[in-house]
């Protein structure tokens, strides 16, 4: 495996610093038009997604969820070496994919609340990934997103943004509950910025309710289309609102763990964000080396037959 793909001792090092590094080109713009053209032209097709339409609402995020189960330039897409390889230099030789969530931003969207994620309990009220030894009360690792810019993504129509270093320590406790409300979507100002939370206010989370992120620590990422950004989901991240009067953003995560990790440990359903996915027809998909935690579910192949390939360091 070319070297040009992997992280270099320095990037690895910026890296465990500051939680991120990115942005990384995957494809050229060129390509990734092509990818995204067929990829939407196929969405509104669930008749091999892994989970029902009537199991959510229309207002969800839970509708984005693992579309890469059942279209295959989104299976390609989750074990693509140029994303695989760095990914395993941070995690090791045994990698997993264990959720991909699309997160279109419209003309007029909000913003996407500053947060963390460890147990991705935040939403759901019960932990969905969980590192050996790590309760509901200690905090862990979390998981590593590749966050693709399936379209441009700028500060107009809503780039992630980052707070630099921040993954060493968790201002919120996803044990903590919010409350799904659809009437605050777009409806909430905070910092001088239009934000939430797909129904939710994060700030319900808080440890601390006096605390109040320091918005100069805040770092834009911005990237052309087929680029991408690795960072720690227990990084402060965050996203603008949409400001842009005809310009749509269109990113797409890809979230991996060592494969010695629980996924969804104990769980049937998933009930957040005013749905619910059963989990009958979910697996994990093995993108480097092979699955070391029996428990976990294991898709070889995609919805529609194909198999995932995991790359070989």
């Amino acid at each position: 495996m070319s070297n040009k793909i992997h992280l270099s001792e320095e990037q690895i090092a910026s890296f465990h610093k500051n939680g991120y590094i990115g942005p990384i080109t995957i494809y050229s713009p060129e390509e990734m038009a092509e990818i995204w053209n067929a990829v939407r032209r196929q969405l509104p097709d669930r008749s091999n997604a892994a989970y029902p339409s009537d199991s959510y609402g229309a207002a969800t995020n839970i509708s984005n969820y693992d579309r890469h189960l059942d279209i295959n330039k989104l299976s390609q897409h989750v074990t693509n070496p140029k994303i695989v390889a760095p990914v395993s230099d941070i995690l090791g030789d045994d990698v997993l994919c264990w959720r991909t969530e699309f997160f279109p931003k419209y003309p007029g969207d909000e913003g996407t609340d500053w947060h963390q994620a460890d147990t991705f309990a935040n939403a759901s009220g019960k932990p969905q990934i969980l590192w050996p030894g790590e309760t509901e009360d200690q905090f862990g690792k979390g998981t590593l997103t590749v966050w693709t810019a399936f379209t441009d993504s700028t500060i107009e129509n809503g780039c992630l943004e980052i707070m630099p270093g921040t993954h060493h320590k968790m201002n919120y406790d996803e044990n903590k509950s919010m409350q799904y409300q659809s009437d605050i979507i777009n409806n909430i100002e905070k910092e001088g910025k239009s934000r939430g939370f797909f129904g939710y206010d994060y700030r319900d989370l808080q440890i601390d309710p006096d605390w109040h992120p320091d918005e100069k620590q805040a770092v834009p990422l911005e990237m052309k289309a087929g680029q991408c950004v690795i960072f720690w989901s227990t990084l402060m991240h965050a996203s603008y609102p949409n400001i842009s009067d005809k310009m749509y953003r269109m990113g797409f995560a890809t979230r991996y763990a060592p494969s010695f990790v629980d996924i969804y440990p104990n769980t049937d359903h998933v009930h957040e964000y005013g749905g619910n996915i059963p989990l009958d027809k979910f697996g994990c998909v093995i993108v480097a080396g092979q699955s070391r935690n029996a428990n976990n579910r294991i898709a070889t192949h995609n919805l529609l037959g194909n198999p995932f390939a995991p790359l070989s360091l």
